[in-house]
C-alpha cells in the first residue's frame, strides 16, 4: 500500500485499521516521501469520509481585544496593557461585524460562526464575557459562537476565583457553545517555556478542554509547529491529544499551522528558533502524519490562512476533508506579515475544492450540512463573474 520497503509495515497497519505507536510516527516523519504520506492518509481520510466531499464553514474571526500582558514571543498581535495600539471593540462595533456575517451568510440557526478570541486583558473580568456571550447569542440565533481559548479561559477563572469548570459552566449558559483550539502550540512545557513562558502549562491546556468535554461541549485542537520544537515533541503533542480524545470524544477537528515569524520578538532572534519557516512539505508531512496517528480524530481541516491556497489544496490528499472557515476577516496571522485572505473568498475555495475532485459542502461549527442561502449563492456568482 505505500509503496516503500522503509514504511511497508506501517502501511499494512493502516490498510487493517490498526493504531500505529509513536515509534511509527516517529518513522513517517523521518520518511522522505511526502506523496507516499499522503497516500496513505488520504486512504484512512476515505475510510472515514467515503462521499467525494469537502466541507467548509462560513465564518468570522472577531479580535475583542488586542490588550495582553503574557507577551508571547511569537506573537505579533498583542498589544501590552496601558499601549496606546491597545483596543477593546466596544459592543456595538462586533455587533456591526456579526451583521455582515449573517448578511453574507442567512439566518439558518447556528449556520454561521463566529470565532472570538483575544489577549489576556486584566481589565475584562468573567461579568464582561457573560454580558457580551449572550448579548450576541438573544440577537443572533444563526450565529455558534465559537469563542475564548484555553488560556483565556484559564486567565478568566484566575480573575473570578472560580474553578475551570464552574467558569466554564457559565461562559456556556451565557451562550458559548463550543471552544476553539487555540493556546496549544506544542504542549511539551520545555517548549511553551520558550515561546511564551507565561502562558498555561501543558495540563492545564488539556484540563480546559476535558472540563468542557464533560460539560458536554466540543472544543477543536490545534498544533502549531515550526519554531523551536522538536520532531519528539510533535509526538508527544499529538500523543497526549489522542490520549485525551480516547478519554472524552470531546474534539471534533485537529487544525495544524506552521508557525509566521515576521515582526515577532522570537523571528527577530534566529539563534532562538529554528531560524528557517516551515516549507510546504513540512506542512504536508505533519498534516498526513497527524491524520494517521491521530486515528480518533473526524476531522482534519485545511491552513490556508498560512499556507496559502495552493498547498491548503494540495493537502486534500494528504488527509485533509475540510478547508476551514471562509474567514471574513483575520487580524492575528496577517499581524505577523502572512495574508492570505485577499486569495480566498468562497468562489475561489470552492473552485479550489472542486479542482482537486471534491464537491464543496457547507457545514457548520459541529459539522452538520447546512443549505447554502440565495443571497450567498446570489454572492458566490458575483464573485466568479
Amino acid at each position: 500500500m505505500s509503496g516503500s520497503r522503509g514504511i511497508a509495515d506501517i502501511g499494512e497497519k493502516v490498510g487493517r485499521d490498526q493504531r500505529l505507536t509513536v515509534d511509527d510516527a516517529r518513522r513517517l516523519f523521518a520518511h522522505p516521501n511526502v506523496a507516499e504520506l499522503g497516500l496513505l492518509a488520504h486512504a484512512v481520510r476515505m475510510r472515514k469520509h467515503p462521499e467525494p466531499v469537502v466541507t467548509y464553514n462560513v465564518g468570522r474571526n472577531i479580535n475583542y481585544t488586542n490588550v495582553c500582558w503574557v507577551r508571547c514571543d511569537f506573537c505579533a498581535f498583542y498589544r501590552p496593557p496601558g499601549s496606546d495600539e491597545g483596543y477593546t471593540l466596544p459592543h456595538e462595533e462586533i455587533f456591526a461585524k456579526i451583521d455582515e456575517l449573517v448578511a453574507f451568510g442567512g439566518d439558518e440557526p447556528k449556520s454561521n460562526e463566529i470565532l472570538m478570541q483575544g489577549g489576556l486583558n486584566p481589565k475584562l473580568r468573567l461579568d464582561y464575557y457573560e454580558d457580551l456571550l449572550s448579548r450576541i447569542r438573544d440577537r443572533y440565533p444563526s450565529v455558534q459562537l465559537h469563542c475564548l481559548s484555553a488560556t483565556e479561559i484559564i486567565y478568566i477563572a484566575h480573575l473570578s476565583k472560580l474553578s475551570l469548570e464552574e467558569t466554564i459552566r457559565r461562559l456556556r449558559d451565557a451562550g458559548l457553545d463550543s471552544i476553539p483550539g487555540a493556546g496549544a502550540e506544542i504542549l511539551v512545557d520545555e517548549v511553551r517555556d520558550v515561546i511564551g513562558f507565561r502562558k498555561d502549562r501543558t495540563h492545564e491546556w488539556l484540563e480546559v478542554h476535558r472540563a468542557a468535554h464533560g460539560l458536554g461541549m466540543r472544543t477543536t485542537a490545534t498544533m502549531m509547529y515550526g519554531h523551536v520544537e522538536r520532531v519528539e515533541d510533535r509526538l508527544e503533542h499529538l500523543r497526549l491529544l489522542r490520549e485525551l480524545q480516547d478519554e472524552t470524544g470531546g474534539f471534533t477537528a485537529f487544525i495544524a499551522w506552521n508557525f509566521q515569524p515576521d515582526e515577532t520578538d522570537l523571528g527577530a532572534d534566529a539563534s532562538r528558533w529554528n531560524g528557517v519557516k516551515a516549507t510546504g512539505y513540512d506542512h504536508l508531512r505533519t498534516v498526513a502524519v497527524s491524520r494517521l496517528f491521530l486515528d480518533n480524530f473526524d476531522h482534519f481541516q485545511a491552513s490556508w490562512v498560512t499556507q496559502g491556497p495552493k498547498i491548503a489544496q494540495v493537502s486534500l490528499r494528504c488527509g485533509i476533508d475540510d478547508f476551514g472557515s471562509t474567514m471574513l476577516e483575520e487580524n492575528v496571522v496577517s499581524a505577523a506579515g502572512t495574508s492570505h485572505t485577499n486569495e480566498m473568498d468562497l468562489a475561489n475555495m470552492e473552485r479550489l475544492i472542486r479542482d482537486a475532485g471534491f464537491d464543496p459542502v457547507r457545514r457548520n461549527t459541529r459539522y452538520e450540512r447546512v443549505a447554502t442561502r440565495p443571497r450567498l449563492q446570489a454572492l458566490q456568482h458575483a464573485a466568479a463573474s
